[in-house]
This record gives C-alpha cells, sequence and structure tokens, in this order.
C-alpha cells in the first residue's frame, strides 16, 4: 500500500476555519455502501435505529498553546527571545512534553515567563521536544492555564487565523468533561443539545469513552509504505460500564457507532485481545488501514481528512479505498467543508 494509493486534490477554499452556526447545521453525507445522499446533521435520527448505540469521546481539550517570553542577562545587558510552547502529555515525573519554538533560543535551566502566574523551566530534550516544569501543579495549574493559554487549533486553521476566544466554545464538545486533550475529536463538535435530544426520543443511546487526543493526529505520513508509519501514542479508556453498554447493544443488533475516529481506534483498541469489547485503560497505538479486521464498530460519523493522512486510510479501511475516493470526490464537488471545522459523513459499510 503505497501513500500515493490516499491522495486526492482538495481546493483550499473547502477547509473550514469557523464551524457551522448552529452546531447540527453543518452537513452531512450519508453513504450505505455505495449509496450517497446529502443531508444534514440534525437530521442524523434518520439514519439511525432505535437500539442503536453512539460512542462519544468525553475528553476535554485544554488550552495548551502559550507564548512567552525568556529572558537572559549578558555582558550587553538582558536579552529577551518571544517562545511559543504547545503542550503535548503530561508525564509521571511531573513534567510536561512540549513543542517548543524556537527551541535553539532556549537552555537547559532557563524559565519562559507566560503570564504573571504563570512560568516554566526547561529541564531536558528529548526527540526535538522540551521538557517543562511548571511552576504550579493541580488546580492552580489548571486555572493559570486556563487564563494564559489559547485553544492548540490544527496547523491547517493556525495557519490562516489565530485562535480567539469563540474557539474556547467552538473547540470543545458539549459533553466534554476529562481534561488532557490537545486537539478535539471534530466530529463530535456538531452535536448539541437539540440534536441529543432528537436522537434519545428516537431511541438511540449513548456510551461515554475517554481518549486524550495528542498532537500526533496531525502529524504527516512520511513513509511511502503505510504499513511502516508508526502512530503516535495516546492515552484512553474505556470503563466497565462502558463496555458492558457497548457488548449489550451488540448482542441485541443494535449497531454501535462510534463518534469520530478516536472513539473507534479506542473501542477497536479494547477489542484487541479478545476479539471482544471489553474493559481497557492505556495508551494505544493502534493503526488502522485497508486489511483491518473491525470487531466492535458496525459503522462511523466522522469530519473529511486530509489526503494522504492517516484517518483517511482509517475510513478506507471500513469503507475501502477505491469506493473511499469516490465519496470524497462527491464531496469536494458539492463543496462540503473540510476538516476540523468542517461537515460530516455518517460511513455505513
Amino acid at each position: 500500500m503505497k501513500l500515493s494509493d490516499f491522495d486526492f486534490d482538495l481546493p483550499e477554499d473547502l477547509i473550514a476555519t469557523r464551524p457551522a452556526r448552529p452546531r447540527s447545521s453543518a452537513r452531512l453525507l450519508v453513504a450505505e455502501g455505495d449509496a450517497v445522499t446529502d443531508a444534514v446533521v440534525r437530521d442524523l435520527a434518520d439514519w439511525l435505529r432505535p437500539g442503536d448505540r453512539l460512542v462519544l469521546n468525553d475528553t476535554r481539550v485544554i488550552p495548551a498553546r502559550l507564548s512567552g517570553t525568556r529572558r537572559r542577562a549578558g555582558a550587553q545587558g538582558e536579552s529577551e527571545a518571544k517562545i511559543e510552547v504547545t503542550l503535548l502529555e503530561p508525564r509521571a515525573d511531573g513534567l510536561w512534553s512540549a513543542l517548543v519554538k524556537p527551541l535553539k533560543k532556549l537552555r537547559e535551566g532557563e524559565t519562559v515567563t507566560f503570564s504573571p502566574a504563570l512560568s516554566a523551566t526547561l529541564e531536558a530534550r528529548e526527540e526535538g521536544q522540551g521538557l517543562l516544569r511548571f511552576n504550579l501543579t493541580g488546580e492552580d495549574f489548571d486555572a493559570a492555564l486556563a487564563e494564559a493559554g489559547a485553544m492548540p487549533l490544527p496547523p491547517y486553521i493556525a495557519a490562516r487565523r489565530a485562535a480567539d476566544a469563540q474557539d474556547r466554545d467552538d473547540y470543545q464538545t458539549v459533553w466534554a468533561r476529562n481534561a488532557g486533550a490537545v486537539a478535539a475529536p471534530t466530529a463530535s463538535l456538531h452535536f448539541d443539545e437539540p440534536l441529543l435530544a432528537a436522537l434519545r426520543d428516537h431511541g438511540v443511546d449513548f456510551t461515554h469513552v475517554t481518549l486524550h487526543v495528542g498532537a500526533g493526529t496531525f502529524l504527516p505520513v512520511k513513509v511511502e509504505d503505510v504499513t511502516t508509519h508508526k502512530m503516535h501514542g495516546e492515552w484512553g479508556e474505556v470503563s466497565e460500564s462502558a463496555a458492558a453498554e457497548i457488548a449489550d447493544t451488540k448482542a441485541r443488533g443494535g449497531r454501535v457507532i462510534p463518534v469520530g475516529t478516536t472513539a473507534l481506534r479506542l473501542i477497536e483498541t479494547a477489542a484487541r485481545e479478545s476479539g471482544a469489547i471489553a474493559p481497557w485503560r492505556g495508551t494505544t497505538e493502534i493503526f488502522i488501514y485497508p486489511g483491518f479486521e473491525f470487531r466492535v464498530a458496525d459503522a462511523l460519523m466522522t469530519n473529511f481528512h486530509l489526503p494522504k493522512s492517516t484517518l483517511l486510510m482509517l475510513v478506507s479501511a471500513l469503507m475501502g479505498r477505491e469506493r473511499m475516493l469516490r465519496i470524497y470526490a462527491h464531496a469536494v464537488a458539492e463543496r462540503y467543508r473540510f476538516f476540523s471545522y468542517g461537515d460530516a459523513s455518517l460511513l455505513i459499510p
């Protein structure tokens, strides 16, 4: 399988920089096998059956992008450097791994000040990243980060505009509760309370799982043989109750439909050992590409993804590569909006 097998032409003006309002007014492409229908997210219940279960990722995005100043005394007096930091993940030793730009302007032991309350010291370098120790921990750290940080918009949006106050709402799901992600589970951004109520009234069930989406979700595939690509690890959990709910739906003949590739990757990880869904907690590096055997997911709701991305490979595993490229050609022709703030698809093999 070559990387070029997952390429397609995408006009830049189809990349969404703001979401639809209200959330559920986004367009929805429904693909059932080879049949493609143009719909709207608020009508999602029309495509689901009573007894189907949507699996929702309840991770909460932290305002992980920080701008600060490094000051250094020297023979010519004090010098300053602007330092940009994107937090990646906390470590067990109390440090945060982070993208630091420019890392070469920060020496180990030097401190970057982000606000009157928040600063961090570079303790080490590791694989091109910085390991930072903040001056605060726990709730004090959370409060200071909320004040000083900005939402970590994906590179293809950040290149077009800066994050602002509106993104603190737009780039968060309505059910977010477990803080730790540095990217949103973006298919879930289409849901609002009226849509959730309509789905409940229709007899659709919900299960929450947690996968803290990492910045690795945006990393490009750099190998031509895609099967040799290594995924970035992400922490997740499927609780006992979540596993039981999903298993019950399967036993009753209902469909299990993850909302987003993150929820799908997590529940498929939780089914690797036994072949059926089971409670699971840990770091997953699962890479799903054509030939993958799905053990839990019966369909998928997801946004439209980058050419040559691991996410396009994932949906191609579910629907078939050639069919998926036809679906994307339809989406481009009909001017669906792409990526994190774009429109949605419901993919039913």
